[in-house]
This record gives structure tokens, sequence and C-alpha cells, in this order.
């Protein structure tokens, strides 16, 4: 994919802003978190065994905002910004929203309906202010594309939006793992934009995804140093809710618009890609998510009765130390995000053996221990 005309130098900036502010402001909020006694106190379902200091959404909030008011200034990127689109605008009242709510629940508990309101408003926020789904590609038969209406692309976009932010927040169980898996979902959708931006010749769409991916890895850069074992501080769920918010709204930015009924079958892979990407890229927390949520509603529990059988709980069962598993669902995202983004990158004979061989490699590091383990009783 050629560079020209694509604002690289413009979005590596963005990135940058973002991961040295980030990096910055949570080193002030850890001081003040500590001063004040503000600190997660160990649970039954967690693995740390220090208390430690919460609020590191609001660091990582400082941070993309800073990348984007920066960004709405660079001649490059103004096509992503109002009046030209209002879905940056969309996005960062709906993530300031977010974060509130998550800052009130990282102090004083909030409860989970009281919780999953404040999502819920925050994504209405987000799709009633301009960024939504308005088209649904239904791949079936000959395919064909939905035209939501207002009524139904709401819907559409704020079921998406908590989703992802339910997913995230469950899969924040170990130190690094979600700031790690939000960095590589993000990078997994400004490939993608990138490429959207090449092909269509600058339209207008791919900025705003492009710019909020920017954003998200700059962010999750900035704040994995703090965060990754030994974490100094935790993101909280004013951060895990943040990043989903995020995701939903690049993902919802990259593939709610692309009418893909009007190509041809040839290209549906291709042409299916922001969609498989934007799988993809949130799999391993939506299905630590679902599984999550099939367990506890056929055990009788609430769905949001907290328990140690997540993915990453039980890859500690397995052997892995606690960074290796978070090496493990790090490689699990990037071969199946990337895996599908290649395809719209490159032609369909050469991803394919890359992303099989890339799940493969995943599969064979994840299961190391158990060779260990029956190397260790055949000499016994």
């Amino acid at each position: 994919m050629a560079a020209v005309g694509l604002p690289l130098r413009e979005l590596l900036l963005t990135i940058l802003v973002a991961a040295a502010i980030t990096y910055l402001v949570t080193g002030m909020v850890r001081s003040a978190a500590v001063r004040s006694g503000k600190v997660a106190e160990i649970r039954l379902r967690d693995v740390h065994t220090q208390p430690t200091p919460r609020l590191g959404g609001l660091a990582m909030f400082a941070g993309f905002l800073s990348a984007v008011l920066l960004a709405s200034q660079l001649p490059a990127l103004t096509r992503g910004f109002m009046p030209v689109t209002p879905e940056m605008t969309a996005v960062l009242w709906a993530a300031a929203a977010i974060v509130f709510v998550g800052v009130i629940d990282d102090l004083i508990e909030l409860g989970a309906v009281v919780k999953l309101t404040g999502q819920i408003v925050a994504a209405l926020v987000m799709s009633l202010l301009g960024l939504s789904w308005t088209l649904l590609y239904v791949p079936l038969g000959e395919g064909t594309t939905l035209v939501l209406d207002q009524v139904w692309s709401t819907i559409v976009t704020t079921v998406f939006a908590v989703l992802l932010m339910n997913a995230i927040n469950f899969v924040d169980g170990l130190d690094g793992l979600a700031a790690g898996l939000g960095m590589i979902a993000g990078g997994a959708i400004l490939v993608f934009s990138l490429t959207v931006l090449h092909d269509q010749g600058g339209a207008v769409s791919a900025y705003p995804p492009a710019i909020i991916a920017a954003g998200l890895v700059g962010m999750c850069a900035g704040f994995l140093p703090h965060n990754f074992e030994p974490s100094r501080i935790f993101m909280g769920d004013s951060g895990s809710m943040l990043i989903g918010l995020l995701l939903a709204a690049s993902a919802t930015s990259a593939s709610g618009k692309i009418n893909m009924s009007l190509y041809g079958t040839a290209d549906m892979i291709a042409l299916l890609s922001p969609i498989i990407v934007v799988i993809a890229a949130v799999f391993v927390p939506v299905l630590d998510l679902l599984l999550a949520v099939f367990r506890r509603v056929s055990k009788g529990q609430s769905p949001f009765q907290a328990d140690r059988l997540h993915i990453h709980h039980r890859l500690l069962a397995l052997g892995h130390t606690h960074r290796r598993t978070v090496l493990v669902l790090y490689l699990w995202v990037s071969a199946v995000a990337f895996g599908a983004v290649s395809f719209s990158v490159i032609p369909a004979h050469l991803a394919t053996p890359l992303a099989v061989g890339a799940i493969a490699l995943a599969a064979v590091v994840t299961v190391v221990p158990l060779a260990r383990r029956g190397s260790v009783s055949a000499l016994r």
C-alpha cells in the first residue's frame, strides 16, 4: 500500500501525543490516588496481591482528548471534524460521559444496573450526535444491504457499543491485558482505515475511524508502562469502558457506511473486511463475555456475577505465568485481527496462509505448558 496521499505523519503524531500525555498524566493520577487513599482492595476474583490505585481511565481520557484536539488543528486531518462530519464531536462527548460514569464507579462501586444505564446513555449520546451504523450488510443468499432509519441506527449502535464496553470491562483482569488488547485492536482498525483512505482516494468517511483508532492506540501505549505486570495503577472501569467505547466508535465509523451489495461476489472477502476486522479485533473479549454470561445464567446466577473462570484465569490454570498469559492473549488477538485485516491489504492467496500460520502459532504457544507438563511426567 503506497503511502502517497496518506496522513501517516499526522496520525503518527496523534499516536505519540496520546501516548506521551497519557504516560505523564497517569503518574500524576497515581500519586494523587495514593495520597488520598483511593486504592483498589483485594477481591476474591483478583489475581493481584497488593492494594493498587485505580482511576487510570482519567489519564487515558486526557491523552485521547489531547491527541484529538491536536488532530483537529492539523490540516491533513481536518476532514475528520466539523463541519465536514460530526463523528469526532460525537465520540468526544460520549467518551466524556462514559469516563464520568467510570470514575464514579471506581470511587464508590456503582451497582450493575446503574452502570449499565450509564453505558447506554453514553452510547445514545454517540449515536444521536452523529456516529451511527447507517448501513448493515446481510451476507445471505446474494447479499443485501439494509438502510437503517434513525431508530434502528440508534438501537444497533447502542447495543454494539454497550456490548464492547462490557466485553473489555470483563476481560480487564490481568495487569496490562485490557490496555494491550485495546492497542492491538485499535491498530488493526487503523490499518484498515488507512487502506480505505488509500483505495478511495481520501474518502471523508475514513478519517474519523483512523483518528479515533490512532488516539486509542496512543493512549493504551502510554498507559501500558504503568500497568504491565507488576502494575502500579489500574485503569479501572473508567479506562476499560473508555477502550470499549472507542473500539465501538472506530468500528462503527469504519464499517457502518459501506454499501457492499453494490459490488460483485469476487470482491466479497475484501468488501466484508471492515466487518471481519471489527469482529476479529474484539473476538477474544467478546467470546470471553459471551461465555461468562452463558456460564453464569446456566447456573442461575446474575450475568454480572464475578468469578475466576475467564479466559485469562483458565490460561493461568494451564500453567502460564501472569506475564505469559497476557502475552498469549496479545498473540491471539494479533493473529485474528491482523490476519483479518491482511485480506484488505494483500491478495487473498497470500493473506490466507499468513492468517492460518499466525493462528496456528498462537495455538501452539497456548498449549506449551501442557507439553512441558507431559515431558516432566514422562521423565518421572
